[in-house]
């Protein structure tokens, strides 16, 4: 007996194959769209297409209830190589699937953005209110998807929820390329005894969420009968940071071996959420990172 009937955008990746578990888990019935076939669940069904195509995505929109809209082009320094394939994705591609909602009624839309909205010209904590900062076409992108969001609220009345996520961590992490998350390149390299890649000094500090925290949100707000949550953007991190370096010692432990790079463009110095926003929703972090390092 299957509760709702969802799309998960980017159900293959990271975050999304994550969520798709867990619906499945809780027997929804699950449609994934990705341009990549990687992390399957045997429960769900998966189209191999491309948010971009409205035409070939809109059809698979008819009676959904739910849309988790994770798909995008998702870490910074490609992005920045890359810019034009970033807009297209981040924006059109976001468009695309608001509009499919529109026309099909579904009920709400969970939208995936990004703590690297804040920038350089806020403190942490970092709250929701505070003006946006966008170093690098990421950001931009994926706060164009935000305005998408609530004005596709506020104009057409269709519900949305955004979350800025911090820094994701937890299984099935990409551990591949060098710019791959700080926690899953760390741990391959040092399983590997190569030398943990470090960038800069390694003072910078990081607000570390973990993704089964991250799927808890997503499937929490989609459900919450407060509507004073729609349109609106919450923070999704620990309200705890570590710097670069502190990683180095979780995962290195007592042998923690490391080479120091070049800075990136385009990053901000630190970030930590304020996540009372969403606490005020029923929602707490479980996972702590050094537990989950070192168990």
């Amino acid at each position: 007996m299957f509760y709702k009937k969802v799309i998960v955008t980017g159900g293959c990746g990271f975050i999304g194959s994550n969520l798709v578990d867990e619906l499945v888990k809780k027997n929804f019935e699950v449609i994934v769209i990705d341009n990549k076939f990687d992390n399957k669940n045997k429960n769900a069904t998966y189209y191999k297409y491309d948010i971009n195509n409205y035409d070939v995505i809109e059809p698979l929109f008819i009676d959904i209830d739910y849309v988790f809209h994770l798909a995008a082009e998702s870490r910074i320094q490609p992005t920045i190589e890359n810019p034009r394939l970033a807009m297209k994705t981040n924006v059109l591609g976001t468009c695309n699937v608001l509009e499919a909602c529109r026309h099909h009624n579904v009920k709400r839309v969970i939208y995936s953005s990004t703590s690297s909205a804040y920038g350089l010209k806020n403190n942490p904590p970092l709250v929701e209110t505070m003006t946006r900062d966008c170093l690098n076409p990421y950001s931009v992108s994926k706060c164009a998807g935000e305005d998408l969001c609530k004005m596709y609220h506020s104009l057409y009345g269709l519900e949305t929820v955004i979350f800025r996520y911090f820094n994701v961590y937890g299984e099935r992490q990409p551990t591949k390329g060098q710019y791959a998350p700080v926690i899953g390149l760390f741990q391959k390299q040092h399983s590997n005894g190569e030398p943990m890649t470090v960038v800069g000094d390694g003072s910078q500090t990081r607000d570390y969420i973990h993704v089964s925290d991250v799927v808890n949100a997503n499937i929490l707000m989609a459900l919450h009968e407060d509507e004073s949550c729609l349109g609106e953007i919450f923070n999704v991190g620990t309200g705890t940071s570590y710097s670069v370096m502190d990683i180095v010692s979780m995962v290195g432990s007592d042998n923690a071996n490391y080479i120091n790079g070049p800075n990136r463009a385009g990053e901000a110095k630190n970030t930590l959420a304020d996540n009372r926003k969403l606490k005020s929703f029923g929602w707490t972090p479980k996972v702590k990172l050094q537990e989950w390092i070192n168990p």
